[in-house]
């Protein structure tokens, strides 16, 4: 990801929950109409704690980013260690899940459209993104050795698994659910 990729068990408790303020204010109401202030009161900390453990704002976006992949990350391998073949419809499967949870959609696409690129957090968002689409490969080349693209079936299933839980805040859930039973066909 970075050089600076956080560890979330070695902060203080102070930067931890700062940290948990950051997620929840950046998440519900972006990134940009958030600011130091809001998140030191949120937290209960002082501004100098949040900048001792933070260098700056944009630290701490990165940081946020970076919890929210390394978080989540695991809970997706479990599923996929104990799916069968076709196991990329797994992706599908937590995707699905989390819909029912989120209320502002995905958190790294939220943050593609307020940060400029060259951003540090934006490594983060490329990162993630990146891991999903060659874990995607990764599965379709070792479930269906016989396919002669696995690399470009994986980015379509990418691109269809991102594309329905983009939308879902705008077409509902089942976007999700129909993604998934044309990656099935695809697959097969």
């Amino acid at each position: 990801m970075n050089d600076q990729t956080i560890d979330v068990d070695q902060l203080t408790p102070g930067a931890r929950q700062v940290l948990d303020a950051a997620s929840r204010l950046f998440y519900e109401h972006g990134i940009h109409a958030v600011g130091v202030d809001g998140i030191a009161e949120e937290s209960g900390v002082t501004k100098r704690t949040l900048y001792n453990n933070f260098a700056s704002k944009d630290a701490l976006v990165t940081a946020y980013l970076q919890h929210r992949h390394s978080s989540w990350w695991p809970r997706l391998q479990e599923r996929i260690d104990d799916a069968a073949a076709p196991r990329a419809l797994a992706l599908f499967d937590v995707y699905a899940e989390d819909a029912l949870h989120v209320t502002r959609g995905c958190a790294f696409l939220n943050a593609a459209a307020e940060l400029p690129t060259d951003h540090p957090a934006f490594a983060v968002i490329r990162h993630h993104k990146a891991s999903i689409e060659e874990l995607l490969a990764r599965l379709v080349r070792e479930d269906s050795p016989e396919e002669p693209t696995p690399d470009q079936l994986g980015r379509h299933l990418f691109l269809l698994l991102e594309g329905a839980f983009a939308h879902q805040g705008v077409r509902g859930r089942e976007l999700i659910t129909e993604a998934r039973e044309i990656a099935r066909s695809l697959l097969q």
